[in-house]
């Protein structure tokens, strides 16, 4: 029986999986997976300055791949590092398996070089356990491969998410027979996914069919399913307008006659005016979260007194999560969509027109673009934000995929930025990180090279791991950064002013009291990035051209747009400006009806940040 290393061994079992990409950074637990990298013909080492950047350019690349991306990391603050990326995948449910080194096995316990250790010996690798389906720490290298094929499986199956693999140092340099790896040359690596129940497929089918005004509420799981064409096929089949989620931008394309828009904070007041009026809403793999049903005041996005809820997902632990569903159903979307038509056939042979409702959100979307014209045409500088997302949209091709940060790049985008193509946009929508667009951009283009990959983001998002620009060089990834720059954390600038009328710890400012940016454009050339920063609203047509110019030719760029502080529209209601300011119209959490018996937003409420 012949004997390899452990760490050759693992990366033949990554070549196998199809595994191209490593996203990961040095540490001493974790040089023994660098030599055998290192001679990998198959398998590409993506080194980083950080490791949430490793972990967030993972979580980039897996949302276009659909597969489970790999990260490596160090011990002690490798693992800390890591944390924020694993995370950002973690809430929205994109696989990954993150391989960690460790102290040696032998040294459990006795605080070796960066061991972290509160509770019990060799128990570092539990600080990712709240952002992991699972977490292995492997005390015997003949468990790796069995661990390994569960891992996989685990992180791309069912609901998908991150997975962590511990490994002592010592193990990854130890010798193993390698017909002990036979299993991992037999075990699939697909899970099939299951179908919904048939009769709740019926049962669905029915209230669709006998609603008066049903309402398709289509989450991220819609993307992470691929099941935008059974989506569309359903809603044209019975002319069932479809809301969205932050998560499910995409999923139907913004232009489609029954795409609403979206829904909550962010969402839109034509939008609402049918989700509140709704007598059936099919929720489609998304959990309702408060960002997407305005805190769950009640009548501002959904009202359950008026509204019959039934829902799918891919997770049984999200169902009826957070308004009471009369039929739950556990499956996978792309099926379960299908089945649902079949059944609406099958009552219904003919299917539904609905002329006047077509009409109703065509004029919905014509007024609110118009309502837009004149700021998103404003010559004046710094920019409107409005004025930037105009010129973007234009300047780049249609199938360009985005990854946005937070703020204005990612709010206003999910409002007025019209996406066609499923899964050409990419939201941080569970955390909601700052820093996250800058990082996943890098893995995004990694995972889709023939494309453009464009990055949306502020200047606080950018700054919060500028380092990305030398991973970009160093692997010749030619995305680009669209830094939207106003010197400050916007949005919060924005919330806190609206409630305290300060600005205070939001706003960039020199130790002389005056406004303060850093030179991104500067910076960036100095890391070997191209770049530009313009100085007026007539330069950004040309600079993003030169942009698209320098990724065509292989090379990253960097566009600095100075810009104007304005606030973001918000219809829907956030909790967080009552608890800030108090209403007598809100009493915990809940909206108080006046006498007429309907509910009244907090007016606040509408236009709370930037």
């Amino acid at each position: 029986m012949s004997k390899k290393l452990v760490s050759d061994l693992i990366v033949d079992y990554l070549e196998r999986r199809g595994v191209t990409e490593l996203f990961g950074l040095c540490g001493h637990t974790v040089i023994g997976m660098l030599d055998a990298l290192s001679r990998s013909k198959k398998l590409r080492y993506i080194g980083t300055r950080h490791e949430a950047i490793a972990s967030t350019a993972a979580d980039g690349y897996a949302r276009v791949t659909h597969k489970a991306s790999v990260v490596m990391c160090h011990l002690g603050p490798g693992l800390t590092n890591v944390i924020t990326g694993v995370a950002n995948a973690s809430l929205d449910s994109i696989p990954m398996v993150v391989i960690a080194g460790d102290v040696p096995s032998y040294y459990f316990g006795r605080h070796p070089h960066q061991e972290v250790q509160m509770h019990a010996d060799g128990d570092q690798y539990k600080l990712l356990e709240p952002v992991c389906k699972r977490c292995w720490r492997v005390d015997d290298v003949e468990a790796l491969p069995n661990i390994l094929d569960r891992a996989f499986r685990l992180a791309e199956s069912g609901r998908p998410g991150p997975v962590l693999v511990d490994v002592p140092m010592d193990m990854f340099s130890r010798e193993m027979e390698e017909d002990l790896w036979d299993r991992t040359y037999k075990d699939s690596h697909v899970t099939a996914r299951p179908a919904i129940d048939p009769e709740a497929a019926k049962a669905i089918a029915k209230k669709l069919v006998e609603a008066k005004n049903p309402v398709l509420h289509a989450g991220g799981g819609i993307l992470l399913s691929q099941a935008s064409q059974e989506l569309a096929a359903l809603a044209e089949y019975l002319d069932i307008p479809v809301s969205r989620t932050l998560a499910g931008q995409g999923c139907l394309s913004d232009q489609h006659p029954l795409m609403i828009g979206q829904t909550g904070f962010w969402g839109l007041e034509f939008t609402h005016s049918l989700t509140t009026q709704a007598d059936v809403i099919l929720g489609l793999g998304t959990r309702f979260g408060e960002t997407d049903s305005s805190s769950w005041y009640q009548g501002v996005t959904f009202d359950p007194d008026k509204t019959t809820f039934l829902q799918i997902d891919i997770d049984p632990n999200e169902i009826g999560r957070n308004y009471p569903v009369e039929i739950g159903a556990v499956g996978d979307l792309k099926i379960g969509l299908k089945q649902i038509l079949e059944e609406v056939k099958k009552i219904c042979p003919k299917g539904r027109s609905n002329p006047e409702l077509r009409a109703q959100i065509a004029k919905a979307k014509a007024d609110f673009k118009k309502s837009n014209e004149a700021i998103s045409n404003d010559p004046r500088f710094p920019m409107t934000p409005q004025r930037i997302l105009r010129d973007v949209k234009a300047a780049i091709p249609e199938d360009t995929i985005l990854f946005t940060d937070v703020g204005w790049n990612k709010n206003g985008v999910a409002q007025e930025f019209d996406i066609t193509i499923p899964g050409t946009i990419h939201h941080s929508s569970g955390l909601a990180t700052m820093g996250f667009g800058p990082s996943a951009v890098l893995g995004g283009k990694l995972a889709a090279p023939d494309r453009m990959v464009w990055n949306l983001t502020g200047d606080g998002g950018f700054g919060i791991n500028p380092s990305v620009l030398a991973t970009a060089v160093e692997k010749g990834i030619a995305c680009t950064w669209v830094v939207m720059n106003n010197a400050a954390f916007g949005t919060i600038a924005g919330l806190e002013n609206a409630n305290y009328q300060t600005k205070f710890g939001t706003v960039f400012y020199d130790a002389q009291g005056e406004r303060y940016s850093p030179s991104w454009a500067g910076v960036a050339k100095d890391y070997g990035v191209d770049s530009v920063c313009i100085s007026s609203a007539e330069e950004l047509p040309a600079a993003l051209e030169k942009a698209l110019e320098a990724n065509k030719a292989g090379k990253p760029f960097l566009v600095e747009i100075p810009m104007e502080n304005i606030v973001v529209p918000t219809p829907g209601c956030w909790n967080i400006n009552d608890i800030y300011s108090p209403n007598d119209l809100v009493k915990e959490g809940k909206l108080v009806k006046k006498e007429n018996g309907q509910y009244v937003a907090p007016s606040h409420a509408k236009s709370h940040n930037a």
